[in-house]
């Protein structure tokens, strides 16, 4: 089975708006790599807003068909609503990419002829106080990208172990004070319980620091935090296993990544693939 595989890795763009909006990163080089055409079929496993949606649909005119995905109901809404024009050529799911070869299977597609992950957050996870991702305003912590899981950062925060709570800053955020942050977070949670982001900035600020121009000293601990609330390691690892059983013969796959864990799960994914003949078990040899 002739498999075409690439990967490519961007940093966020991010954009303050009232609505749903995220602008991706190398859209054209996306574009580029999966080249689009017209009587194929195409997976956004990371949906958003709908910009590499769109433009795929876009380029496969008149017939092309796209399967967005994604986590959060708010871009599943903005998605539909800025692709509606499209009609039945784009179909539209609340889930994880990681469920991608089931939910292809649902809808009878099986695989399809390209697939673009853009991982991380959205702008407008970012722009939006009260999800709770950022720690330029105070809301209530929650950081939860598909808000019908049970798990967000306040329970994490003030449920979890010192252990815990500094191996997933140190692993997650890179976080070089995670061990200090830790036992300042269960030190305080003895007094009061951690609710807001603010109540966490104050808590980092009293090891770090207010911090001076440049990276915000909560930077790193809220991106661990979002990252062990969305279990975005695992999720990413679960379509990995098999992730090349989405694509047809000659399909392509783009992955922006923006972690360095990311990153190296990818990349050694991917040399895998390219190195290994992927044929089914029946298929006697590789074309």
């Amino acid at each position: 089975m002739p498999l075409k595989v690439s990967m490519m890795i961007g940093r966020a763009t991010v954009r303050a708006t009232e609505v749903y909006e995220h602008v991706p990163v190398l859209v054209r080089e996306v574009i580029d790599l999966l080249a689009p055409a017209a009587s194929k079929r195409y997976l956004d496993g990371t949906l958003g807003g709908g910009g590499h949606a769109e433009k795929i649909l876009i380029a496969t005119s008149p017939d092309g068909q796209l399967l967005g995905l994604d986590r959060d109901d708010e871009a599943i809404a903005a998605a539909q609503e800025r692709l509606r024009r499209f009609d039945r050529r784009f179909i539209s799911r609340q889930a994880s990419f990681a469920e991608s070869l089931s939910i292809l299977r649902e809808i009878g597609w099986h695989q399809v002829d390209g697939v673009v992950l853009d991982l991380g957050i959205s702008s407008h996870h970012i722009d939006v106080p009260e999800r709770g991702f950022s720690f330029r305003s105070s809301t209530r912590l929650d950081m939860r990208m598909d808000r019908r899981q049970a798990l967000d950062a306040e329970r994490i925060v003030n449920s979890a172990t010192q252990a815990e709570l500094e191996r997933v800053f140190r692993n997650y955020g890179e976080e070089p004070q995670a061990r200090r942050i830790a036992q300042a977070i269960v030190r305080d949670r003895e007094v009061r319980t951690l609710q807001t982001t603010a109540d966490l900035v104050q808590v980092i600020e009293k090891i770090k620091g207010r911090g001076r121009r440049g990276r915000h000293p909560a930077t790193q601990v809220f991106q661990a935090l979002r990252m062990a609330v969305n279990q975005e390691l695992d999720h990413l690892e679960r379509f990995l296993e098999n992730g090349y059983e989405t694509l047809r013969p000659q399909g392509r796959m783009a992955i922006i990544s923006f972690h360095s864990l990311e990153d190296r799960m990818v990349k050694t994914k991917f040399r895998q693939w390219s190195r290994d003949c992927l044929c089914p078990p029946r298929t006697l040899r590789c074309q």
